[in-house]
């Protein structure tokens, strides 16, 4: 996951019909110029969180929206570059932090979001269940954002996504670099019945990414540990009637 820097007044949501994302392997030049110091600041907090691991991830070089459809180039990084271009401000504004969503909606209209175990990066913060995408996601040269939803879905609440009416299209949110994905999940079952059914997945799982999950039905729930791309959302789905 990832920190949050942009003000929720400074995103735009807008609705998409279709992700076209292609797969173009490149070269970073921020990864490769600052590498003997990402690799410095990587083991600092590896020291202090020795569950992180160095995976690679995917990420956006460009992207256009037109006539409903997002259109982009990602390629693959090492997450140490990846988590230190995020914590030394988005030194490269070229480059977007692109990922896909599951916005899971109940029967009686709530909306259910995982915190962030304490083991992970960004421990304590409140999402819906997501993830940065990553090589496993290609699938003939396209990433597969469905896919991602579909894996982060299962492995993060234990769900599987043909239990819910998934809405088509995209609700996306962009804000300077970020720019998330969110496929709205209704379910057929209620909020109370949902959590129930998450808690008991977290409760099997040796060390499950999450450490609660909440239950938010209207602004009184938002809370400081959301993302602005989460509070954005959720007031524009409000907004909306959705």
């Amino acid at each position: 996951m990832r920190p949050q820097k942009i003000a929720p007044h400074d995103m735009k949501i807008v609705q998409l019909e279709r992700l076209e994302v292609g797969y173009v392997p490149q070269r970073w030049t921020f990864a490769d110029e600052r590498r003997p110091e990402i690799d410095a600041h990587f083991a600092a907090l590896q020291h202090e969180n020795p569950a992180l691991w160095n995976g690679r991830v995917l990420l956006l070089r460009e992207f256009t929206i037109i006539d409903g459809v997002f259109r982009g180039a990602c390629f693959e990084v090492d997450y140490a570059s990846f988590i230190s271009w995020q914590c030394w401000d988005f030194p490269d504004p070229s480059v977007h932090d692109c990922f896909a969503i599951a916005a899971i909606q109940s029967f009686d209209g709530a909306f259910l979001l995982g915190v962030m175990g304490a083991h992970t990066f960004n421990a304590g913060q409140i999402y819906f269940p997501c993830g940065t995408p990553d090589p496993s996601d290609i699938v003939a040269d396209r990433l597969d954002f469905e896919g991602s939803v579909r894996r982060e879905l299962k492995e993060e609440t234990g769900f599987d996504m043909s239990e819910f009416a998934a809405e088509p299209g995209w609700h996306t949110v962009l804000g300077g670099v970020l720019v998330a994905h969110l496929k709205l999940l209704r379910a057929r079952a209620t909020a109370a019945e949902l959590r129930e059914r998450a808690l008991d997945h977290l409760a099997s799982e040796k060390r499950p990414e999450l450490s609660d999950i909440r239950i938010v039905r209207g602004p009184a729930d938002l809370d400081p540990a959301m993302p602005s791309f989460v509070i954005s959302f959720l007031r524009h789905a409000w907004s909306c009637g959705l």
